[in-house]
């Protein structure tokens, strides 16, 4: 597998605020996957379709991981983010297409009630849940629940919109 002929999987995030500027995060399952076992939290996020607007791409990844549909992106990213996938996943992750992921990020901010968050996937849309449990965090928290190999992303998209939390 020759690494530097595969490209990145073109991949959209989300960090959704709240009123008082924190981060919603959702919790991986802890379970053993590619990743590792864990108690590994992250941002919503997932790939762009063929021809799908960023943005497009953005509201609807935010709808089908936590059902929020009362949301507003406030800012987008000045550019896109690349991480690389750890050895062990190479080959594995995406059916082994990519070497990692280009991501654009968004910032979101929440509309609605708590209560409006649900974490298992729309029904008959073939979608698998991604996360088991959900919170919000202070946004100097987030890099550091995040699995490691995706920490150096998550340092550039909280500078990025580190103006927007109070």
């Amino acid at each position: 597998m020759d690494i530097e002929k595969m490209g990145y999987r073109p991949c959209v995030g989300i960090m959704l605020l709240n009123a008082q500027g924190q981060v919603w995060l959702g919790r991986r399952f802890d379970k053993p996957n590619d990743e590792g076992v864990g108690q590994w939290w992250q941002m919503p996020q997932g790939g762009i379709d063929e021809n799908e607007d960023p943005a497009a791409a953005a509201i609807r990844e935010l709808a089908e991981e936590t059902h929020v549909t009362q949301a507003s992106i406030i800012a987008e990213a000045p550019d896109w983010y690349h991480y690389d996938l750890p050895p062990h996943l190479l080959g594995k992750s995406w059916g082994g297409r990519y070497r990692g992921q280009k991501q654009r990020w968004f910032a979101m901010r929440f509309e609605g009630k708590d209560s409006d968050i649900h974490l298992a996937p729309p029904p008959g849309q073939g979608l698998e849940q991604e996360f088991d449990a959900w919170r919000w965090a202070p946004m100097d928290e987030v890099a550091d629940l995040i699995v490691p190999f995706k920490r150096e992303v998550y340092a550039q998209v909280i500078a990025a919109f580190r103006n927007l939390a109070p």
